[in-house]
């Protein structure tokens, strides 16, 4: 009674479906984690370049600056000066480091893992 061919061909049908379900499925998760991971790493490249770019800069303005105003306070001190200041940008940096570097690090890591 529960047992003639059309059931059987049909659950053989329902099981080579869910077979082919299956496989696409774990395809989709092996693509979509490829490009995940290469957004990371495309994302993070572009972090490194502009930062020894930003860095690079930096040096150079700090050199000028400390040159500039050497003449009025003289060189060593002006070296301390443009020390300073760079002090100063860290300790603010270091007290709004949440705010202004974790937060938004962990909102693009989480945008770009969670996306669809």
């Amino acid at each position: 009674m529960f047992s003639n061919d059309r059931n059987i061909e049909t659950i053989a049908q329902l099981t080579d479906a869910i077979k082919r379900y299956l496989g696409l499925q774990t395809e989709y998760v092996k693509l979509d984690v490829i490009e995940k991971t290469v957004k990371l790493f495309t994302a993070i490249t572009l972090f490194v370049v502009i930062s020894l770019i930003a860095v690079l800069v930096t040096i150079f303005l700090s050199f000028a600056l400390a040159f500039a105003i050497a003449p009025l306070i003289g060189t060593a001190l002006a070296f301390v000066v443009v020390a300073l200041i760079y002090i100063a940008i860290l300790a603010v940096v270091v007290v709004n480091r949440k705010r202004w570097i974790e937060a938004p690090v962990v909102r693009f890591l989480a945008n770009m893992l969670m996306e669809k």
